[in-house]
């Protein structure tokens, strides 16, 4: 049965190749003998099935819609065989090409710009498929890359079909956008040897040679230029950093205040770090200079002591230099407050007048306007001692000093040569010495009648009191000397005679 079987098809294929229309292409020469291989009996619409599962290529374009077999609408709806005929010769041509009336848009590769044109020859090799024709811009253009392997291949990255010339590479779209002055810059001229990858993006690895500072300011210099322009500065001395230069300090390049290297600069803004030098108070006034002087000028002092302190200056003391008070350095010691305090060297009085000068004394002057009010002491001046001048009895300035009482000012105007008390007063007033008030009669134990009315004090009082403490009270204590009696009627003198007259003798009693 089995070997009845392998003779029937044996002859059915030697009929095959009998009817067989003419030979393969050499391609297929392989399996002409195998008619099955491209062939199902009596179902013609089989064969593009069977053609692609050895085409597999052609068989993935249709099925994804690329190539010219996923493109044309044509060949997606035809049967192999209308276009690839067979059976015609080893050296049939089955893949008939008109390449003139070819539309190469109904390819993954359409023609546009340059490519418009060109012969076929130029990127399909006559014998290679045209399928294998490279499709990347490299691939036919590497001869003519002015770039180093290392760049990208995608050429239209930059490129277009147009021309090389034409670049529609937009460089905003990197880390680095082209702005100012580099918006017009060649490529070439950050992108040495057309070198596109690994570009250092800092100004100074550009600009190094150009740098005036020559790399003092270190290499940030974005942080004072933009790209609009060199001289374009944006660097804000006031907003960038802490310290705003105004008055003079706007004057000044950056030199003066910084090293080599600004950035790096740990700098000390106190007004003394940079004017030590300048110091004309040799740090007697401490380091913060602001206090009195102010940006525009050393000269220019804003210091009001009136409103800054809560010592205000008038008179004298506006034009004293500041020294004169402040003679310790005057953030490590107070000034004294009080006049005494400051004058204590100058005091005539020494001190005794205590602490409070203007009590007696103005800021406008020590000598003129002085107020002192003598009567509210211990001793006010009186009648003639309103007139007197201060020296006339303050033979110095301790004033203090100056005794109270009368015979220590009046000792050489004494009449009595110092025979009574030093209390003047008993006697004396201050609006004349020789209006004295003194009443024998009510003030001793003696009354003063008669004759002894008019006699004079020393007439009785011949010694100081001190040594003379007590005078008898009876006639004969005086006038013993005058009795002419020798004291024969003894001592009453005034049984016989009145203190009116010793001539008048009067009726014994």
């Amino acid at each position: 049965m089995i070997l009845s079987m392998l003779i029937c098809e044996n002859a059915h294929a030697q009929l095959e190749s009998l009817v067989m229309p003419g030979e393969v292409i050499s391609g297929h020469a392989d399996i002409e003998k195998e008619c099955a291989a491209c062939h199902v009996k009596f179902a013609r619409g089989k064969q593009t099935e069977l053609c692609a599962g050895c085409h597999e290529d052609v068989a993935s374009d249709i099925t994804s819609g690329q190539g010219f077999h996923g493109l044309d609408r044509n060949a997606q709806r035809r049967e192999c065989s209308y276009c690839h005929t067979e059976h015609e010769g080893r050296n049939a041509n089955v893949v008939p090409l008109d390449e003139a009336s070819f539309q190469h848009k109904k390819t993954d590769f359409p023609l546009v710009g340059k490519h418009v044109g060109l012969e076929c020859s130029g990127c399909h090799a006559p014998d290679s498929k045209h399928r294998a024709a490279p499709s990347t811009c490299i691939a036919c253009h590497e001869p003519d890359s002015p770039h180093p392997e290392s760049m990208s291949e995608t050429c239209d990255d930059c490129h277009s079909a147009a021309g090389w010339e034409v670049v529609t590479f937009d460089h905003d779209q990197t880390s680095f956008a082209l702005i100012g002055n580099h918006a017009t810059t060649g490529c070439l001229d950050c992108h040495a040897d057309h070198t596109f990858v690994d570009t250092p993006t800092t100004c100074f690895s550009c600009h190094a040679e150009d740098d005036a500072h020559e790399g003092r300011s270190g290499q940030e210099c974005g942080n004072c230029h933009q790209p609009t322009d060199w001289h374009d500065t944006s660097f804000n001395h006031a907003r960038d950093t802490s310290f705003d230069l105004i008055g003079k300090h706007a004057m000044l390049v950056c030199d003066d205040c910084h090293s080599d290297d600004p950035f790096s600069d740990t700098m000390d803004t106190a007004c003394i770090a940079c004017h030590q030098d300048n110091d004309n108070h040799d740090k007697h006034f401490g380091e913060r200079c602001d206090t009195c002087h102010v940006p525009a000028g050393f000269a220019e002092v804003t210091f009001d002591h009136n409103t800054d302190t809560s010592h205000a200056l008038h008179g004298a003391h506006v034009s004293v230099e500041c020294s004169a008070c402040h003679i310790e350095p005057i953030y490590e010691a107070k000034p004294l407050a009080s006049c005494g305090e400051c004058h204590k060297d100058k005091d005539p009085h020494s001190g005794t007048q205590g602490t409070t000068c203007n009590d007696c004394h103005n800021e406008e002057s020590w000598q003129e306007n002085v107020f002192f009010d003598h009567d509210l002491t211990r001793f006010p001046l009186l009648g003639k001692h309103s007139e007197a001048e201060c020296t006339a009895c303050h033979e110095t300035q301790v004033f203090r000093d100056a005794p109270e009482n009368c015979s220590a000012c009046h000792t050489d105007d004494d009449p009595h040569e110092d025979r009574f008390s030093d209390d003047c007063a008993m006697c004396h007033s201050p609006v004349d010495w020789a209006k004295w008030r003194f009443d024998h009669n009510t003030q001793t134990t003696f009354t003063l009648d008669g004759a002894h009315s008019s006699v004079g004090c020393d007439s009785c009082h011949r010694q100081s009191l001190d040594i003379q403490t007590r005078l008898g009270s009876r006639c004969r204590d005086c006038h013993a000397s005058d009795d002419i009696h020798s004291g024969e009627f003894g001592a009453d003198c005034g049984r016989c005679h009145s203190s009116d007259s010793f001539k008048e003798v009067q009726q014994i009693r």
